[in-house]
């Protein structure tokens, strides 16, 4: 049976308050009496209740995350640099993964809250976004990851986007081509890549044709599928590049690639987003637009954790280059 706050209070000969001032190290008593308490709680294996001292008003040294999908190697590795950099602070970190569902969205902010975190780091979209506003309303700190929501006014922390995708698709260009898709995700950061990948046709003086700009979700299977759909259709040409918004959807593209038969980058270039694990293990190695994920990660626990102990009411709104890594698919 878990020893409670009663049992140690009864085994020291103490009142329940006596060891609760202990825990908290609050009140005036003598030292012997604080000291036998304390080697009580030792020998009985005590733990105090983190949810207890959170009702308390104490802090929980603990972050929520929300992710979309812990699946995808750019989330995976965010939130692993996020659990390092809070552990770092003294702090641990309850992660989520939404799937981009409204309803777990609705449950794991009631599960978060529940469990007393200090505040929240939501990366990336969110659809349900009354929640964030009830959260700030209720003064609960909370910070975004790679989402600008100018509805919300809270820290920020993300990639600049539009940039990538003008930089990325302004190399396809230097290369030569001029037939250029671009397979998006179902996300924001995906609309402002759009929108730099626009940009870079205007630039070149180059016609930008909607049937090459495609919308699908994020992953592999459906990165094949949007391509294999692309190189089916008559009524335009096939690209000779493509630009996908993560390494994922561009690991897609590769191997449906490989399976019709065409050699790369000789017939088509690819360049992808994000520059995860991913990028480093296909054949040839993936050019990808790389996201500095330590340092966004690092910033924006750092940003959250000066809200949560100093009470900053400032916000902030990080801005970090991309960076082309050029491999062997261009």
């Amino acid at each position: 049976m878990k020893v409670t706050i009663y049992d140690v209070a009864k085994k020291a000969g103490v009142s329940i308050a006596t060891v609760s001032k202990v825990i908290n190290n609050t009140g005036n008593m003598r030292e012997s009496t604080r000291q036998k308490v304390k080697e009580t709680m030792k020998q009985m294996n005590y733990q105090p209740s983190v949810m207890a001292s959170a009702l308390m008003g104490k802090k929980t040294e603990t972050l929520g995350l929300l992710v979309p999908d812990i699946s995808n190697p750019f989330f995976s590795e965010m939130a692993r640099t996020i659990e390092d950099r809070a552990h770092e602070r003294g702090m641990s970190v309850i992660m989520c993964s939404t799937d981009e569902n409204a309803e777990k969205e609705m449950k794991y902010v009631e599960l978060l809250q529940r469990k007393q975190v200090d505040g929240f780091i939501v990366a990336s979209s969110f659809h349900d976004k009354s929640l964030l506003q009830e959260l700030i309303k209720n003064n609960i700190p909370l910070v975004m990851l790679t989402q600008d929501d100018p509805s919300l006014d809270v820290s920020k922390v993300s990639v600049d986007d539009f940039k990538g995708g003008y930089e990325a698709i302004s190399y396809h260009f230097s290369n030569g081509h001029r037939k250029i898709a671009i397979i998006a995700e179902n996300a924001h950061s995906s609309i402002l890549r759009i929108y730099g990948y626009r940009e870079a046709h205007e630039a070149y003086g180059v016609e930008c044709k909607e049937e090459y700009i495609l919308r699908t979700n994020a992953s592999i299977p459906s990165g094949k599928k949007v391509f294999e759909e692309l190189f089916s259709r008559t009524d335009i040409d096939p690209p000779t590049a493509i630009f996908a918004c993560n390494d994922q959807l561009a690991i897609g593209v590769i191997q449906g690639a490989k399976e019709r038969g065409l050699e790369i980058p000789k017939d088509l270039a690819i360049i992808g987003f994000d520059n995860t694990i991913l990028a480093t293990t296909t054949v040839p190695g993936l050019t990808t637009v790389a996201q500095p994920i330590a340092l966004m990660g690092k910033k924006i626990v750092d940003i959250l954790i000066e809200e949560i102990k100093e009470g900053k009411s400032s916000k902030e709104r990080i801005l970090y280059n991309p960076d082309l890594i050029v491999r062997g698919t261009t």
